[in-house]
């Protein structure tokens, strides 16, 4: 069903009282009693955790899976799965100027994308009274899989041209894989681009923002947003970069003061962040996310365009107990407990 998400925005900046909107879909796992190598191999799986999750708690959207595996493993890379963790990507397949452009571009629907696709198109008809968003990488922190992480930052000095060729085909694909999920009526994405916050601010514009720009002009319109997050530790620095992409909203994590980046923040633009996801909603206690969320909250509500939310993609095994008491501090702020 499609739905005005700009208005939605709108109003949730208006609104008094903010519904939270954590990065929240692997913990379904332990509502459905599976693994998380049976949730990434099934849309029905991801469909019906989601919605699980939706009837569960009471966010401002639905999230879905934040599997930054997925685009990798389309071009190629080797993936290491677990049952009880996110994919992840090993090795590198790019380490040369001609491998890059001899790097074909996936059909979308290559590797698990069809899954996550019509996963999606499944939680659109399922879950009605929020918003569905699909999680997908931003361009850089995909580049950066494909060339091997810690060797990427060192190719932007070295080898810039190489990374620019591998960027403009990993823009195009992810171009295709949005307008893939916005036709089968996804309200749109949360765009994860952590690699880019480990780079300085020249180095973010010219490899990371510009094409997340690219990205955002193709697909976002009244009906479909681009929230943009980056859990770097250096997004304060870069931040007139990343509000150069022009994302409808933006999201970030507890590597930084969320107080210190609201400033920083215009006024018409909604920012989320950043309770921590391992620290406190994997790690900590009901009493523990209590006094963080809190926390953030003091600090950062005064400003009317702040949002409540983890600080980045929850943890598959994240006590229950910590969530739910994620959202009754919610509630306890805005004096609703």
């Amino acid at each position: 069903m499609q739905k005005n998400v700009r208005l939605w925005l709108e109003e949730m900046k208006k609104a008094p009282v903010k519904k939270a909107l954590p990065v929240l879909s692997f913990p379904a796992i332990q509502l459905m009693g599976i693994t998380v190598k049976e949730l990434i191999s099934d849309s029905n799986l991801q469909a019906k955790g989601m919605k699980l999750i939706a009837d569960r708690v009471d966010a401002a959207a639905s999230v879905s899976l934040m599997d930054l595996s997925l685009e990798a493993e389309c071009f190629g890379s080797t993936i290491r799965y677990s049952d009880d963790e996110v994919p992840t990507v090993i090795g590198s397949i790019i380490s040369t100027e001609a491998e890059a452009e001899a790097l074909k571009i996936p059909e979308i629907g290559a590797g698990r994308t069809r899954i996550y696709i019509e996963a999606i198109e499944k939680a659109c008809k399922l879950i009605t009274d929020r918003p569905v968003f699909a999680g997908i990488i931003g361009p850089f922190s995909l580049a950066g899989r494909l060339l091997d992480v810690t060797e990427a930052m060192i190719y932007c000095y070295e080898e810039p041209e190489m990374v620019h060729t591998l960027l403009e085909k990993v823009t195009e694909f992810l171009i295709k894989y949005a307008k893939a999920y916005k036709a089968v009526g996804a309200h749109g994405i949360v765009m994860a681009e952590p690699l880019a916050g480990l780079l300085s601010p020249a180095l973010a514009e010219e490899f990371s923002s510009e094409y997340v720009k690219k990205i955002v002009d193709a697909v976002q319109d009244d009906n479909f947003l681009v929230i943009y997050h980056n859990c770097g530790n250096s997004t304060i620095q870069t931040i007139d970069s990343i509000l150069s992409t022009g994302s409808a909203a933006y999201h970030f994590g507890n590597a930084i003061s969320m107080a210190e980046m609201m400033t920083h923040i215009p006024e018409d633009i909604i920012a989320m962040g950043n309770v921590d996801p391992a620290g406190e909603f994997r790690n900590g206690t009901q009493e523990s996310i209590r006094e963080a969320t809190l926390k953030v909250m003091d600090a950062c509500c005064k400003y009317p365009n702040f949002v409540i939310s983890s600080g980045c993609d929850i943890p598959p095994l994240s006590k229950w107990e910590n969530i739910d008491a994620f959202f009754e501090a919610v509630k306890e702020f805005y004096g609703e407990a």
